[in-house]
């Protein structure tokens, strides 16, 4: 399955929930959950009772959408989940948590994890003193998440330890870096997704 380049917010309306697809736009009164909270297409037809097998591919496609990923990547982290010890659903979610553009966008830096994948592919940030520009790169327990040097350009860059910073990323605004506490726990992770749903569709 390759790059979806279609309109985003058709993408939350299908499943009828917020994927924070397109930044501060999904925070305002102008998403399509608020004007139009109804699936696309037309209003007449009487939407199909969908099937179990429909259930765990919109859960999976939440997720995949969510993070920015492509259907590869999802398969290797499950594969990774799977030989880890403990709860596969969980030990998925904590891959996805890990990856170094999520952890950027959780400390406050793009609007949007697309934007905060590109600014970690542009090399502003480093990762124990070591330059990262991948944003899959997965970071461990321990870890220390720096802002490197900021240029002036199309982004809005911040470095601000927002309200919503998860508890497992304890952040130092003055010196511009977080560190990683520990494992993202899932009580800790807020994503609309059953991900249990998800770990049977791949094992199916």
């Amino acid at each position: 399955m390759g790059t979806y380049n279609g309109p985003k917010c058709k993408i939350c309306r299908r499943n009828r929930v917020k994927l924070y697809l397109k930044g501060s736009r999904c925070e305002s009164a102008k998403c399509a959950i608020e004007k139009r909270n109804y699936t696309p297409g037309q209003r007449s037809v009487v939407p199909k009772k969908i099937s179990e097998f429909g259930r765990r591919l919109r859960e999976k496609q939440k997720l995949r959408f969510f993070y920015g990923v492509s259907e590869r990547q999802i398969r290797i982290y499950f594969e990774k989940a799977r030989r880890s010890k403990g709860i596969t659903g969980d030990n998925l979610l904590s891959h996805f948590e890990r990856r170094l553009d999520n952890v950027v966008f959780r400390l406050g830096v793009g609007t949007s994890r697309k934007e905060s994948r590109q600014i970690v592919g542009h090399g502003h940030f480093q990762v124990n003193g070591i330059d990262v520009d991948v944003p899959s790169y997965i970071v461990k327990e321990g870890d220390l998440v720096s802002l490197k040097r900021l240029n002036d350009g199309p982004f809005v860059v911040r470095f601000d330890g927002k309200k919503g910073t998860p508890a497992w990323l304890v952040s130092d605004p003055s010196a511009k870096a977080a560190r990683v506490a520990h494992l993202p726990r899932r009580d800790e992770i807020d994503v609309p997704v059953e991900e249990q749903l998800v770990v049977e569709f791949y094992s199916r």
